[in-house]
């Protein structure tokens, strides 16, 4: 049987599934009891947010509801922007079985993997990420993601892709390590693998052709690589100041993969724009990117160990991730403790996929305030990657917003409990049905 176009849209929103702008109502406002704008150092209250065609009109507890608007309600809640993710990699998801992992990568075709991908989008717009940063994939299954995603064909956050990988032959982000060498062929600048400057830069201009947003490199060693230690130097300074040179000519910001000190200094130096991971950096890394304003995304991995064990991964890799999880935690207090700008990312994929609310409190008991944890993903991470148009609540920005029970300045837990989230003005997700009303054109007191 066919549904009309109502009984259609309204099984699309029973599902989770996001409709494109065009059919979002023309003004909606959202109200709550607080208001987090994502930049400033303390809550409003209560919490107005006009919207019409996709964006912010009015903003703050004096916003005005013009009559006939849809009223959504949520209550004893905190309205917030939407959250960004720096560090993602939505083109896959690592189970408990590492060696079928292993099998499953040679053997699933790539139109299989692109499917599964859009589950992990869509799981990932749902806990409330409304823009991600896709730090390496393959096969162009990040491009074609975001392409669909944006095309509304399927529901998932705005993406910011790297397409490959790039990194020294042998290193963290070679794709053949750990492998017998006649199995596979050798990769090149294609597959992000270059030797010296000049490759590299092939392999830039490759990623950036294929519709690269972001250059995303492998500047050490890395925990779930076979063939390399986890903090060791795997790019020369000439190989990373040509990367980092070509990218920005080309207009491409760049995040570099960097446990290990060394090679972290190494790209710093190069002018690379954030640290990824940073597991053993010293102080002189610190300070260098203190000074540098580069910005540091940590990656702490609450559900890393147990996921490893419970798979089964090989001893070195085993050895690799205790070491990192050992440091991980204190490096980071290290870096709020040296005011180092810190972003939001998750290396979703190591853990589920729309599990990584969770790291918000791993911030807090890091040293950061709770509203300083929560910019981290919200204006923070809009300044990292470079889109002006979101990551706070004023007026012309998109209208990305989600809502958490509470008071999350008091209780950062309540991040983890996330109920609501709106992506251009369309409604994803309300788990507090029944609460939409007609307007008044008054403006609530709070309570």
């Amino acid at each position: 049987m066919l549904l009309d176009r109502s009984s259609f849209t309204a099984t699309l929103l029973a599902l989770g599934v996001a409709l494109t702008a065009s059919a979002a109502e023309p003004v909606t406002v959202l109200r709550a009891a607080r208001l987090y704008d994502g930049k400033a150092d303390a809550m409003l209250g209560p919490g107005v947010i006009v919207i019409s065609e996709g964006r912010i009109v009015a903003a703050g507890s004096n916003a005005q509801v013009p009559p006939g608007a849809r009223v959504i309600d949520l209550g004893d809640a905190t309205l917030l922007p939407g959250l960004m993710d720096a560090h993602t990699h939505l083109s896959f998801e690592s189970s408990l079985d590492w060696n079928q992992d292993q099998l499953d990568w040679l053997k699933k075709p790539v139109t299989e993997q692109a499917i599964r991908a859009t589950e992990y989008a869509r799981r990932t717009l749902l806990a409330g990420f409304t823009t991600v940063r896709d730090v390496g994939s393959s096969d162009l299954i990040d491009v074609g993601l975001r392409n669909a995603i944006n095309a509304g064909k399927v529901p998932g956050p705005r993406m910011l892709v790297a397409v490959n990988a790039i990194g020294a032959r042998g290193g963290h982000c070679d794709p053949t390590g750990g492998y017998r060498p006649e199995l596979l062929k050798e990769p090149g600048p294609e597959q992000g693998v270059g030797n010296g400057p000049d490759q590299i830069r092939a392999a830039v201009r490759f990623d950036t052709k294929h519709g690269a947003d972001v250059i995303k490199t492998c500047a050490t060693g890395g925990v779930l690589s076979e063939a390399d230690k986890v903090d060791s130097p795997q790019l020369t300074q000439a190989e990373l100041d040509a990367l980092v040179d070509e990218a920005h000519a080309l207009g491409r910001k760049t995040a570099a993969h960097a446990h290990g000190a060394e090679g972290a200094k190494r790209a710093i130096r190069a002018g690379i724009d954030s640290i990824e991971h940073g597991s053993f950096l010293d102080d002189e890394a610190l300070e260098l990117m203190r000074k540098k304003g580069t910005y540091f995304v940590p990656t702490p991995l609450p559900c890393m160990m147990k996921r490893l064990r419970d798979a089964k991964a090989p001893a070195n890799i085993l050895e690799k991730a205790t070491a990192a999880d050992g440091r991980a935690q204190e490096t980071l207090k290290r870096a709020v403790a040296k005011n180092v700008r810190i972003a939001f990312g998750s290396d979703a994929a190591v853990c589920p996929h729309g599990t990584q609310l969770n790291q918000f409190a791993v911030f807090v008991r890091a040293g950061m305030k709770p509203l300083a944890a929560i910019r981290s993903a919200t204006s923070v991470d809009a300044a990292l990657l470079g889109v002006s148009d979101r990551g706070t609540l004023e007026v012309g920005k998109l209208a990305d917003v989600v809502a958490v029970p509470g008071d999350p300045s008091r209780d950062i837990a309540v991040m983890e409990r996330l109920f609501f989230v709106m992506k251009g003005g369309t409604v994803v997700r309300n788990d507090r049905p029944g609460v939409a009303t007609a307007g008044t054109g008054t403006t609530p007191t709070g309570n």
